[in-house]
């Protein structure tokens, strides 16, 4: 009997260390989000017990950037860019909300460093091309092209969350979902969770490594979608892609990409595509547009100049290119 009740104590003892071990042990949480025209998956490895509403929150992040950069529609008591390039007030300017100002006067920086192959102010250009490219309109004329860029305005910061009420037509596509994606990976980290990972279609954002070996992110090959091009190592990194195989519009036996190159008015044709790798989140989306935009040669030289990131290319005759130091991420 005495060895029956002992028996017994041991198994409750074991049962609760069990639980209590397996209440503490880390696992992955997961959570798909839309926005922004994109599946959005985000994993988190914490205690259950941690996690509380931070899914919420991470959806809260991601709709409130979604209703501010929309171009489409407009929301009830919000100045979002829809509300900035088509209201018809005689206010000579806008107050807009600090989040959005923050992300314009961001973008606004990178046109300047790009020398404008990043340019949020070509909406006008931008809708004629969407329209053929959703199979609405006929091939755009180089005049209809030049016309929309007279109708450009430039778009005006005047400081203290305020704007130049002069109804630009503002295009945050290039920078909404990895600048999003940014902000919620900062608040993840300030809330201690700093072993995540973050794949906004295409655009991956990894936390600290949850394994002694650091996460493993495929490359998807534009000559063979179903293969990877290669496989990058790493942790507290981002890696994003710019292609014209995924959303392009074939007309009378030409691939037209969806990134519209405000040099030439038309869209870029220089490359299948191109992945960069950095620590920046919001400034990746940035550079893969921007090398979009340039010739492969341009691209690696801008690169190879620019300290803390990394990027490999695929060219139409399909050529892999590589920065100089993109190996040291390559899975050996």
């Amino acid at each position: 009997m005495k060895k029956n009740i002992i028996l017994g104590t041991l198994i409750i003892i074991i049962s609760i260390i069990i639980v209590v071990f397996i209440t503490n042990t880390e696992k992955m949480f997961s959570k798909n989000y839309f926005y922004m025209d994109t599946l959005i998956n985000v994993k988190i490895y914490a205690k259950e017990k941690e996690l509380g509403n931070i899914f919420s929150e991470i959806d809260k992040i991601y709709n409130d950037y979604h209703k501010l950069t929309d171009r489409f529609n407009s929301y009830d008591n919000l100045i979002n860019v829809y509300y900035i390039n088509n209201n018809d007030l005689s206010d000579e300017t806008l107050t807009i909300d600090n989040r959005l100002y923050e992300m314009l006067e961001y973008s606004l920086k990178w046109k300047e460093k790009t020398n404008g192959l990043f340019n949020i102010e070509f909406g006008n250009v931008i809708a004629i091309w969407k329209e053929f490219l959703q199979g609405d309109s006929n091939l755009p004329t180089q005049e209809q092209l030049e016309n929309a860029v007279q109708e450009t305005k430039e778009v005006k910061l005047l400081g203290n969350n305020q704007i130049l009420n002069n109804k630009p037509n503002i295009d945050l596509g290039g920078v909404a979902k990895g600048y999003a994606t940014s902000k919620v990976g900062d608040y993840l980290k300030e809330k201690g969770f700093d072993k995540f990972v973050i794949n906004a279609g295409g655009h991956v954002l990894v936390g600290s490594k949850y394994r002694p070996s650091s996460y493993k992110i495929g490359i998807k090959n534009p000559i063979k979608p179903n293969e990877n091009l290669t496989i990058v190592n790493g942790e507290n990194i981002c890696v994003a892609t710019s292609g014209s195989y995924e959303r392009f519009y074939e007309y009378e036996g030409k691939i037209y990409s969806h990134i519209i190159n405000p040099k030439t008015l038309h869209p870029a044709d220089y490359m299948k595509s191109v992945t960069v790798i950095s620590n920046d989140s919001k400034l990746n989306d940035i550079l893969t547009t921007t090398l979009f935009l340039m010739s492969i040669d341009e691209g690696v030289e801008f690169v190879n100049n620019f300290d803390g990131v990394e990027a490999i290319w695929v060219s139409n005759d399909n050529e892999i290119i590589r920065s100089k130091g993109f190996d040291k991420y390559e899975q050996k």
